[in-house]
């Protein structure tokens, strides 16, 4: 860790509590069908209208493993910085619910396809954290139980049976709802970037279980409770810090944390119990008879290797050495590939800093209140980038810039064409400057007192007089230089 940071800490009845939290993410796999069946795998479809044989659990269907996904996986380890081992070998995880007709699941147990890992997360004050990845591996979803169709049925769709999951583990490295946090949007932005998974978790195309204990520091690990299916990286903090002090106040009160796994109740931004947590012997893991191992080749992974893209923490870095942004500004501008294309756009056609600036607060901010992705922006890269010149070179003020602005994101021109339409361009001529100067003067002859008595505040006074009268087209920085020289006269 970089930059200490103090640590986060639970104060209950007897002192400061630690956390400890790890974190099971499943990430659905970018391919057009599942798993282990041609079934598409599209989202949106109608109930049980893209289900195989083998998703349906009919007798004698035997699993095919898709090689897209297997090379998937094979790219996230590499972009997880992690081991990827050449042999792996698929099992069976048996449990019974009504929308897992098989019966068990096609997972990786003892020998996942994906090793140990690690991310960088960044977090406030310019802090880096290394959270480490523990395993990744394959493995089937199960299909969907609606509860809300009848009043007193149940329906199943089991078109999202045997789509293919990445489950991501990491280690229990993160010690506040904040690092969780940056953790998963850390994580994400690298499966965006790779082109594994989209990452949506609204559509449960990313879900998250939390696994939360807490500890006196310095103490043992303590009994950790899961929190299942977490489908937003709001609620994974509101989960994290509740489930954290309802288990402190348990211990205080005497009580003992019993191992279990529980549901988050976003409404009443509460957990509670769903059911005892199983250990591994309870899903009875073994082999699964029709499928061998999964042998990997060298050539295969190092051809998988040589089109790996720029990742967001090489970008960031490329950013601040070659555009010369702050850390800040370029880990902002790279959490999305297609933000950081945009601003490539704007610093390749205009002044770097001043267009990373303008990309975050005024683009950034234009577009979240319109409710627009950047690939809709009405302003583009080329136009933005020639707006931080016109800035730079004087043409404009940067106040008069905010008007340009909102009139090319309104109506999508260029901004040279609407300072030469609206007649924008700055006033920088100094005899021009100097008579406005002498009009503001004369007219607070009692102000030009109090300022040479000692008032130097009211200079921002007079700066204000002279772009009101020039309708804020005088140049700033001359504004002053002469208001400066004719008030020390």
């Amino acid at each position: 860790m970089t930059n200490e940071i103090p640590p986060y800490r639970i104060t209950g009845e007897t002192g400061e509590w630690e956390l400890v939290i790890g974190l099971e993410v499943h990430a659905q796999v970018i391919s057009d069908s599942k798993l282990f069946s041609g079934a598409s795998a599209r989202f949106g479809a109608d109930p049980n209208a893209q289900v195989a044989f083998l998703d349906a659990g009919m007798p004698g269907m035997l699993p095919v493993v898709n090689e897209v996904c297997v090379d998937q996986a094979i790219r996230t380890g590499l972009g997880l910085h992690a081991r990827v081992n050449h042999k792996s070998v698929f099992s069976r995880k048996n449990y019974f619910y009504a929308d897992l007709p098989l019966g068990y699941q096609i997972s990786q147990y003892d020998e996942p396809i994906i090793g140990e890992g690690e991310i960088d997360i960044d977090l406030p004050g310019g802090v880096t954290k290394t959270v480490g990845i523990e395993r990744l591996h394959l493995e089937m979803d199960a299909g969907k139980s609606l509860h809300d169709q009848h009043p007193s049925k149940s329906y199943i769709d089991l078109n999202r049976a045997g789509v293919a999951l990445m489950e991501i583990v990491s280690k229990p490295d993160m010690r506040s709802p904040d690092e969780a946090a940056a953790y998963l949007t850390k994580l994400r932005s690298i499966l965006r970037y790779l082109g594994t998974c989209d990452g949506n978790m609204e559509e449960g195309s990313m879900r998250c279980d939390a696994n939360v204990s807490v500890r006196k520091p310095g103490d043992p690990l303590g009994t950790r409770c899961e929190i299942k299916n977490v489908n937003s990286i709001r609620f994974v903090k509101q989960a994290i810090e509740y489930e954290a002090r309802r288990q402190v106040a348990l211990i205080e009160e005497g009580g003992t944390v019993q191992q279990e796994t529980r549901l988050f109740d976003a409404r009443k931004g509460e957990t509670r119990s769903m059911r005892s947590k199983e250990h591994a012997h309870d899903y009875r893991y073994f082999p699964e008879p029709d499928l061998l191992p999964l042998i990997l080749e060298d050539t295969r992974v190092e051809k998988i290797k040589q089109s790996m893209p720029e990742l967001p923490d090489d970008k960031k870095k490329r950013f601040v050495a070659e555009y010369g942004i702050t850390p800040y500004d370029a880990s902002v501008l790279v959490a999305e590939k297609e933000d950081a294309a945009f601003y490539e756009g704007v610093a390749k056609q205009g002044d770097p800093k001043l267009g990373a600036n303008w990309t975050i607060t005024e683009l950034f901010g234009a577009l979240n209140a319109a409710g627009k992705p950047i690939t809709e922006s009405p302003v583009s890269a080329e136009n933005l980038g020639k707006l931080t010149l016109l800035i730079k070179d004087g043409t404009i003020s940067g106040r008069i810039a905010k008007d340009v602005f909102a009139e090319m994101f309104e109506t999508g021109k260029a901004p040279d064409a609407i300072v030469e339409e609206k007649g924008l361009k700055q006033v920088s001529d100094s005899g021009a400057i100097e008579a406005l100067v002498d009009e503001v003067l004369t007219a607070n002859p009692d102000k030009v007192e109090q300022f040479r008595g000692g008032k130097e505040k009211l200079l921002g006074f007079f700066v204000g007089q002279v772009m009101k009268k020039s309708q804020g087209k005088a140049n700033p920085g001359m504004v002053n230089e002469v208001l400066k020289s004719k008030l020390s006269a």
